[in-house]
């Protein structure tokens, strides 16, 4: 299987979202909930990040086919270890044929779901800070799930890994 990548685990995300409002009918804005959400390295990968998400929102397009929705997020994290503000943006697709399309169009049937349905590449854009300046270096993929829970918000949880050689 020479020069096929491999992947380091690096973080998890839990995302809280809020429902979405329709722009379009191929077209929603999903809020971030902020100072609930957040990312934290996983304690063997060697860039410590234990950020808070403070703002973002997604913007949802459902395909023609309607067999899957793109992703584009974008969102403000701050690390608490270092006050340093970090920018993070990602596009993916979640398909809608499975568990995760039931969440996605309010099922009220819908239920936590697996990881496969949901895929992301993160980008991370950071200032100065050197302790996190190679984030803005690195390439990372993610899969997530969603994470239901009466009477709370909806979490969107995603495994990312750093893409290596």
């Amino acid at each position: 299987m020479s020069g096929f990548p491999k992947l380091i685990p690096a973080f998890t995300a839990r995302v809280a979202i809020e429902p979405p409002t329709p722009i379009s009918p191929t077209l929603l804005h999903v809020p971030i909930i902020p100072n609930i959400s957040t990312i934290t390295s996983e304690p063997s990968y060697p860039l410590q990040l234990n950020g808070t998400l403070l703002h973002g929102a997604d913007f949802i397009t459902t395909s023609p086919d309607a067999k899957a929705v793109k992703l584009e997020v974008h969102s403000i994290a701050r690390d608490t270890k270092t006050n340093a503000n970090i920018r993070l943006s990602y596009t993916g697709t979640v398909s809608l044929l499975g568990a995760a399309g039931k969440v996605l169009k309010g099922d009220p049937s819908a239920a936590t779901t697996g990881f496969g349905d949901a895929f992301i590449h993160p980008v991370f854009q950071t200032g100065d800070v050197p302790e996190l300046a190679e984030l803005s270096n690195k390439t990372f993929v993610g899969s997530g799930r969603f994470v239901i829970e009466e009477g709370k918000p909806v979490i969107v949880e995603y495994k990312i890994s750093e893409v290596v050689a």
